[in-house]
């Protein structure tokens, strides 16, 4: 009595090449860059909704609810100061409008912070979710983000009631305002993308974060005048032109009358908003079939 023979099974490149004939792809796996971009917009809904609820939940366990987003600029603002202004007089030089400086410096830093710290945990934060629904993963940072964007917008309304308080003026300039948020929100969720995937791919990553963070608070212009300062010209060329100060100068020139727009630091601008969003989101999605196995 013959035996049968097994069946020959197909190899693996022919099982791929008949699934692609088909438009079937693997669990998980990774989408071509335009339908990625495709999934996102289509689950916008989603993405405002985690976004909204984001910014709603932050401070909804105080007492003051809603009222601390903008409590606590404000807070670290006066704090900054009294310090620079009287305890620390030098930090002043070459700034007339210093209270007006300061708040814009303070409120838009620590939006951008926000968004990068936040966004740079968005997929180890929310493993359970990343492993239980299917989704591009990009919601995750780029809802920090918007979260972030929506906080801000109380922030700036007391930002420019200072501005007011203390510049009595307002200029044609205060339309560049919300390009320029724009722009540092653009490239704060790019930064966020990068950091999600560094920090998926090691984990100790995150405790760099803060450090780094902190150290562009010192050298961005957040509390003092970068032209100002006994640096290099070479040195304070950087410093003023790296995107996080140059971001502070584009928001102060657009409130701020002692500073006037720049059309070189505007288009300087954009090339890193731009930059940053269209490289982030790239180097986001190109791990997008890992996020969620480790």
């Amino acid at each position: 009595m013959s035996r049968r023979r097994p069946a020959r099974q197909a190899p693996l490149s022919e099982l791929a090449a008949l699934a692609a004939e088909h438009g079937l792809r693997p669990i998980g796996g990774r989408p071509r860059l335009g339908e990625y971009m495709r999934q996102l917009w289509e689950r916008r809904a989603f993405l405002w909704t985690m976004a909204s609820s984001r910014t709603y939940g932050k401070n909804q366990n105080n007492y003051l609810g809603q009222v601390w987003a903008v409590l606590s600029p404000l807070t670290l603002a006066v704090v900054y100061f009294v310090v620079f202004n009287y305890l620390i007089p030098r930090a002043t030089d070459g700034v007339e409008n210093y209270p007006g400086f300061l708040t814009v410096g303070v409120f838009i830093f620590s939006a951008m912070a926000a968004t990068i710290t936040s966004g740079s945990t968005a997929i180890t934060s929310n493993m359970q979710l990343v492993r239980a629904l299917h989704f591009p993963r990009a919601i995750l940072p780029v809802s920090v983000a918007l979260a972030e964007a929506i906080a801000l917008m109380p922030a700036l309304g007391v930002m420019l009631v200072i501005v007011l308080i203390t510049e009595q003026a307002i200029s044609w300039s205060w339309l560049l305002l919300p390009v320029a948020v724009l722009m540092f929100f653009l490239f704060s969720a790019g930064v966020a993308m990068i950091a999600a995937r560094l920090v998926v791919a090691a984990r100790d990553l995150r405790n760099l974060i803060p450090v780094a963070i902190r150290l562009l608070r010192y050298v961005s212009g957040v509390f003092f005048l970068i032209g100002a300062t006994p640096v290099p010209g070479t040195l304070q060329a950087v410093m003023e032109y790296q995107p996080v100060a140059l971001y502070l100068t584009l928001v102060r020139s657009s409130v701020l009358t002692e500073f006037t727009p720049q059309l070189d630091q505007w288009l300087m601008g954009a090339g890193w908003a731009v930059g940053a969003a269209v490289i982030g989101f790239i180097v986001f999605w190109q791990a997008e079939d890992r996020y969620g196995r480790d």
